[in-house]
C-alpha cells in the first residue's frame, strides 16, 4: 500500500453515521444480487474500484484489487480504474461506473436525474445492485480512509492534513456509533424509507 502525503476526501462521524443509516438495504441488495447475480462479481468490482477511486482510500484500494484479481480482472484494468481512467469499461457497464463516481463525488447524495438515467438504463433491480455497491464501498472508504492514514503515521510517513486525533478518533468512535446507526438503519428500512438519499434541490 502506497501512502499519500494528503487526503483526497476526508469525512466527519456525522457523515459517517448517515451513511450507515442506509448500510442495511444495501448490504440486502448485494446479499439478493449474489442469489440472482443480476450484477457479475467483476462488474461489482468495477463500481467499488470505482468508488474508492474517487474518495481515495488506499486500504480500500488494496483490498479490492485482491478481490478484483480473484474475480479474473487484470492487473492492468484494476490499474486503469484506479487511476479514473474509464475506457477499460466494457461499454455495458459504463453507465453504473460513471454513475458510482458521482455517487461518491456526491458524498451519498446523487442527483435524482442521474438515477434516474441508471434505472432506464439498466432497470430497477440492476440498478438497484449498483446503488448497493457503490453505497457500501463509500461506507467502507469512510472508515478506510482515516485507518489509511493512521497506518501511514505509524510506517512515519503522518498524512500532512491529518492528526493523530483525527484517524484514532473516527476508528474509535466509529465503531462506538456503529451498531447504533444500523439499528436506526433497519427501523428506517422496515418503515419503507427509501434506501438513497438525493441531492437537494
Amino acid at each position: 500500500m502506497t501512502p499519500q502525503s494528503r487526503y483526497k476526501r476526508r469525512f466527519d462521524l456525522a457523515e459517517f453515521y448517515d451513511a450507515v443509516v442506509l448500510l442495511p438495504p444495501q448490504i440486502a441488495a448485494l446479499a439478493a444480487n449474489r442469489r440472482r447475480t443480476t450484477l457479475d462479481g467483476p462488474a461489482v468490482e468495477r463500481i467499488m474500484l470505482a468508488v474508492t477511486e474517487v474518495n481515495g482510500c488506499p486500504a480500500c484500494s488494496w483490498a479490492h484489487t485482491r478481490m478484483a484479481l480473484r474475480e479474473g480482472m487484470s492487473g492492468e484494468e484494476i490499474s486503469a480504474l484506479l487511476s479514473g481512467d474509464g475506457e477499460v469499461v466494457p461499454p455495458g457497464e459504463a453507465t453504473g461506473v460513471v454513475f458510482a463516481q458521482h455517487y461518491a463525488d456526491s458524498r451519498a447524495h446523487p442527483d435524482r436525474a442521474a438515477h434516474d438515467a441508471l434505472v432506464r438504463e439498466y432497470g430497477p433491480e440492476r440498478a438497484r445492485t449498483v446503488l448497493a455497491a457503490a453505497h457500501v464501498m463509500h461506507v467502507g472508504n469512510m472508515y478506510g480512509i482515516p485507518y489509511s492514514a493512521f497506518v501511514s503515521r505509524l510506517t512515519g510517513k503522518p498524512y500532512a492534513d491529518s492528526s493523530l486525533g483525527y484517524e484514532v478518533g473516527m476508528q474509535v468512535a466509529g465503531a462506538a456509533v456503529l451498531p447504533v446507526a444500523l439499528v436506526h438503519g433497519l427501523i428506517r428500512s422496515a418503515a419503507g424509507a427509501p434506501p438513497v438519499r438525493f441531492a437537494a434541490g
